[in-house]
């Protein structure tokens, strides 16, 4: 099985995703941004609804690098995620150089503990990749979420097929960016990954000309379609279906 994992950042996203056969929820705010952490009370709903979910932790927009206030903050995060009873949370820190951040990773896994966890694509900043799947790996992160250190999975899917082959099982790599039910069979078929991550995402139309002016309205901003996260669920069915008949 080929998990597809779904970020969002409202609860009509929330409930587009869960309807449209989601495995797993990233919940976010500001997805345009890139995602950051979400409300309180769209971590509670998606609990009270019993979802799959993992929580983004990153306490603003920006690069990755860290500091000691921000993990102060990213504690706190991971604490409510705990009270909720949330599968787990979404976590990355980088150094100036793009290396992975170790020693406040190695911080804010010990504050997961108990919870699953997932390694964003501060993963895609890396210079060498074996070496930060081999420390994803020793600090316990079970799923690594990456575009193949590009713009998009399908332009980074060498890298993909790298990190694939490093993991050698021992941590999931799940592709994210750019992906859509028309492209996933390919990657998919290069590359047997055990994770999609995407938006399924459309522009929102009819955004309140007074809020745009205001500047209160991110440019951007889209919302979940539940019929592209059935269509890319669909796809992907298909694509492991193919490669178990070859």
């Amino acid at each position: 099985m080929t998990l597809l994992e779904i970020c969002v950042d409202t609860a009509a996203g929330l409930r587009a995703a869960h309807a449209g056969g989601a495995d797993r929820i990233e919940l976010c705010a500001a997805l345009e941004l890139g995602g950051t952490t979400p409300t309180s009370g769209l971590m509670a709903l998606a609990a009270e609804m019993g979802v799959t979910a993992r929580v983004m932790i990153r306490p603003r927009a920006g690069d990755f690098v860290f500091t000691s206030d921000d993990l102060d903050m990213m504690r706190a995060d991971i604490a409510a995620v705990r009270r909720l009873g949330l599968e787990g949370v979404v976590l990355g820190a980088n150094r100036p150089d793009g290396s992975l951040d170790v020693e406040m990773l190695k911080t804010l896994v010990a504050e997961s503990q108990g919870l699953r966890k997932t390694l964003h694509r501060a993963f895609d900043l890396v210079p060498d990749i074996a070496q930060a799947v081999e420390e994803a790996v020793a600090l316990g992160f079970d799923t690594i979420l990456t575009s193949g250190r590009a713009t998009s999975a399908p332009a980074g899917l060498d890298d993909l097929i790298l990190a694939q082959r490093i993991a050698a099982g021992r941590i999931t790599i799940m592709a994210g960016a750019g992906i859509s039910a028309d492209n996933v069979g390919a990657i998919l078929a290069a590359a047997p990954l055990g994770a999609i991550h995407g938006s399924c995402s459309a522009p929102i139309e009819g955004d309140s000309a007074p809020a745009q002016r205001l500047g209160f309205v991110s440019p951007g901003r889209r919302r979940t379609d539940g019929t592209r996260v059935a269509a890319l669920k669909t796809a992907i069915g298909q694509a492991k279906a193919a490669s178990a008949s070859v």
